[in-house]
């Protein structure tokens, strides 16, 4: 027998599970940005059963991955420079907030060890012929980020990061996806952020952020 708390959760782990099954798929671009979409067919891509697509059609609908179009039906996403001026946009109000409070509270270790990932991301790309270079590298940006997110210690903040980054991946995947020719200048741009944490420098941690955030969007503009 099951008790009220057991059927609740499984529920909760199918919506989970689609919620995630979802965006994998979109960031692989097996369902593409402005693409219309059934609940159907989300069935049939994620293999999960309707109900549980059936609710997770509103967070996706709340979390702006996609949109009900009267007549038409949900559309996917659509990568255009709306999507990533509000989407560096809210990277830079967010970030450079908790990036001056990292530079004020982080453990050394913690700093020491963004370093140490970050030169190693180098070395392998100035040595050339690394096939797994661009995976590490985008791995290596993702976990400086979130460390600087999750150390304010808020749930909301770091959800919200997290909806917002699968936005900017989005975009990377359409556009800007981070090709080897960038991976050092990336890099760069983060070791100057480390270089103010390490100085404890909260206001130029907060702009070497700044400076980042606002290449990473000039980058995708562009293209």
């Amino acid at each position: 027998m099951t008790d009220g708390r057991g059927q609740d959760q499984e529920p909760r782990t199918l919506r989970e599970k689609a919620y995630v099954s979802f965006t994998e798929r979109l960031l692989a671009r097996e369902i593409k940005p402005g693409q219309f979409v059934s609940q159907r067919e989300l069935v049939e891509l994620t293999g999960l059963p309707l109900g549980a697509i059936r609710e997770l059609v509103p967070r996706l609908e709340a979390e702006g991955l996609i949109k009900t179009v009267p007549q038409r039906g949900m559309q996917v996403a659509h990568v255009d420079i709306d999507l990533i001026r509000n989407a560096f946009q809210f990277r830079l109000f967010l970030e450079r907030e908790a990036t001056a409070l990292f530079a004020q509270n982080a453990p050394e270790g913690a700093i020491a060890a963004q370093r140490e990932a970050h030169e190693a991301i180098i070395r392998r790309a100035e040595r050339g012929g690394d096939p797994d270079l661009i995976r590490d590298a985008e791995e290596t940006d993702r976990r400086l980020h979130e460390a600087i997110i999750d150390h304010l210690g808020n749930d909301i903040i770091s959800k919200a990061f997290r909806v917002n980054w699968i936005k900017v991946k989005l975009i990377r995947s359409n556009e800007t996806r981070l090709y080897g020719e960038i991976v050092v200048p990336v890099m760069r741009d983060h070791i100057a952020i480390i270089a103010a944490l390490e100085a404890r420098d909260a206001a130029a941690a907060a702009e070497a952020m700044s400076v980042h955030i606002t290449n990473a969007r000039d980058r995708a503009v562009a293209m």
